[in-house]
């Protein structure tokens, strides 16, 4: 009797425990489990995500006028307002049968249509939601990784970037070059004392394919400033070097800026990991 009377309370624990587990689903985009600091949660069987998972991971901009949230990429606008249930798609009013809401300082938002609105696809197997989103093309070829590489004094380090919206991103900025230039005299990873006007590599950035080969290259290079005033004049602060064409271009500190902002949302939000330091 006190088997089965043991036997029918941790059945019944287990199924109690069912209801929270499926109110905190896993988020995966790109087949990368998302971190962010405040968790998923389901509201009307609806999943709601931060507003910071949309911005940051699939490459939404967003814009706030009062309580009126906009979403919007180079395809599509999502315009919803806190607490209600009218959204505009496109310029078209929609009803969801969820609203967005405040909580702890954090905006939610429900996940699948805004992902599907931006042309994502969306699966939930297992309390895990699997967004699937557009991938870059390079040559005709599928972009599967973004290799970054970097060195320092005595070794280097190279990371990882998964995430189609980082690669997209990525490569949008490299596309925006300034004027061509003529390649540097010299430059390599090392700084160079004896030869005014060289230039030392900041970072390596391969697109990678399935098969792990480089379909494009981009290295960012700085001016090596160790010289005085005069002896620079005329050189750029920084250059970039299209690799597969071996051409030169200015490069500009917003830009570089704009690289670092995404290689930092990357790392934090688990799309960014190191997979080889050699630094001593």
């Amino acid at each position: 009797m006190k088997k089965i009377f043991a036997g029918l309370l941790l059945t019944s624990v287990l199924w109690t425990a069912s209801p929270a587990d499926a109110a905190t689903p896993q988020l995966k985009i790109d087949e990368v489990v998302v971190k962010t600091d405040a968790a998923p949660e389901v509201k009307n069987n609806r999943t709601m995500v931060p507003l910071r998972v949309i911005s940051e991971n699939l490459g939404a901009q967003v814009q706030w006028k009062d309580s009126q949230i906009t979403l919007s990429t180079n395809q599509s606008t999502v315009i919803l307002t806190l607490n209600s249930q009218t959204v505009i798609q496109n310029g078209q009013a929609k009803q969801l049968d969820t609203t967005p809401y405040l909580k702890n300082n954090r905006t939610y938002v429900p996940i699948r249509f805004i992902a599907e609105t931006f042309g994502s696809q969306v699966d939930y197997k297992q309390s895990t939601v699997n967004i699937a989103t557009k991938p870059l093309f390079i040559n005709n070829q599928k972009i599967k990784a973004l290799h970054y590489e970097y060195h320092m004094t005595m070794g280097g380090v190279i990371q990882e970037v998964k995430g189609h919206s980082y690669h997209h991103a990525m490569y949008k900025i490299f596309l925006q070059k300034g004027d061509k230039v003529e390649a540097p005299k010299d430059y390599s990873w090392q700084l160079n004392l004896d030869i005014p006007g060289s230039y030392y590599k900041l970072g390596q950035y391969d697109f990678l394919n399935a098969d792990n080969k480089s379909v494009q290259q981009f290295d960012t290079y700085s001016l090596n400033q160790a010289f005085p005033d005069e002896l620079l004049k005329g050189y750029p602060t920084l250059l970039l070097h299209d690799v597969h064409h071996d051409s030169w271009y200015i490069f500009s500190d917003n830009k570089m800026q704009s690289i670092q902002q995404l290689m930092n949302a990357a790392t934090n939000n688990g799309f960014n990991k190191i997979i080889s330091n050699t630094v001593l």
